[in-house]
């Protein structure tokens, strides 16, 4: 769990410290989770991590199961508002909850690329390629116009 700093109301914005609420970007059971998801990453997973993780594309930063509302994203960029999703066998069966999911995602302005498990242990530098690709046009254009 985050720890939270109390700062002087100043330091947070002229926010008023009277109330002591907390503000979390996503809920306690969102939080636990997310960090679930952390230490049971698949191999695919693993393995495109290792080469997004410590800004080693074009210098963006990239989190791994990063939540954006009520959802848990595999991996995002937040500078360009990229996710990307790893779809294992699971996701044969649950096509119209991506569908859905992904339509909400790109309705907040967040751009979505989705790749198999497949493609990442075969074909892991075409993927990176098209990742470098996409982030670069966003880097361009902004994330909502792609």
């Amino acid at each position: 769990m985050r720890r939270r700093v109390d700062l002087p109301p100043a330091k947070r914005g002229g926010i008023s410290n009277m109330t002591n609420h907390k503000r979390w970007r996503a809920s306690e059971a969102i939080q636990q989770r997310t960090k679930e998801l952390r230490r049971e990453q698949t191999p695919a997973e693993q393995k495109l991590w290792a080469r997004l993780r410590g800004k080693q594309l074009l210098g963006f930063k990239s989190r791994r199961q990063h939540p954006i509302g009520r959802f848990i994203v595999d991996f995002c960029c937040a500078r360009s508002k990229l996710v990307i999703e790893i779809d294992g066998d699971s996701h044969a069966v649950q096509v119209e909850y991506d569908d859905s999911r992904t339509a909400h995602l790109e309705e907040i302005g967040y751009t979505v690329v989705r790749f198999t498990n497949e493609q990442v242990h075969r074909h892991l530098d075409a993927v990176l390629t098209e990742i470098v690709q996409i982030l670069d046009r966003l880097d361009q254009t902004g994330p909502s116009s792609s």
